[in-house]
């Protein structure tokens, strides 16, 4: 797997990078800016790019912006955001320009190498990764009202898993019910939220970005 990190820090830089080769992965590029990320992603041709979500030029949502930007440019590649914000908001802004290859990690919840080895195998592999804080805290603000609020408690639940980017074999083991159950439970939550089939619609992505909207 091929990557180009894009951090302002250069400890945390060089402490990725040193991280990533260990485990086996080519990391062809390292930056500092917003525009040496790009740069480096059309010289590079990589896999999967790790941005911070804050870097120069303006420290707001830098990661987010390249994000969107990528996904127009270079369709194919999956993004990583790392933050330190829990803020379902600037998750919903990443999956919105993207329906899938996209994650959204808080940096201190990575504790191991391997978590953050899997988000991106599973993000290479074309799905998306929300670290379970920013799930939480958008459930914390949607529950109350909104259209949220005609599921039940175990679609909420499911809804939940499926936001954290668990696909329908994970949710079933997570919550030990069967593919049915977990199918039926995905096709209530589809309805009750009004997202019909559609050959260009993911309805995936559209419940988690509902489910994340301010409410």
């Amino acid at each position: 797997m091929r990557v180009v990190l894009a951090d302002d820090a250069l400890l945390v830089r060089e402490g990725l990078s040193r991280v990533l080769a260990h485990a086996g992965v080519d990391v062809v590029a390292s930056v500092g800016d917003l525009e040496e990320l790009l740069a480096a992603v059309e010289a590079e041709q990589p896999d999967i790019a790790i941005v911070d979500i804050r870097m120069p030029p303006g420290y707001r949502d830098e990661g987010i912006q390249a994000a969107a930007r990528l996904a127009q440019s270079h369709p194919d590649l999956g993004v990583l955001v790392l933050s330190q914000y829990v803020e379902p908001n600037y998750a919903a802004e990443l999956i919105a320009a993207s329906p899938g290859r996209r994650g959204y990690l808080l940096k201190e919840r990575i504790l191991h190498q391997d978590q953050l080895l899997q988000a991106m195998e599973r993000i290479d592999a074309g799905e998306t990764v929300v670290d379970p804080s920013v799930v939480d805290a958008a459930i914390a603000t949607s529950r109350p009202s909104g259209r949220l609020g005609v599921l039940t408690d175990r679609e909420l639940e499911v809804l939940h898993l499926i936001a954290q980017g668990l696909t329908d074999r994970g949710i079933c083991d997570r919550l030990v019910l069967s593919p049915k159950t977990v199918a039926t439970h995905t096709q209530h939550i589809f309805n009750k939220l009004g997202l019909p089939a559609s050959s260009h619609d993911n309805r995936r992505v559209h419940a988690v970005l509902t489910y994340m909207e301010p409410h």
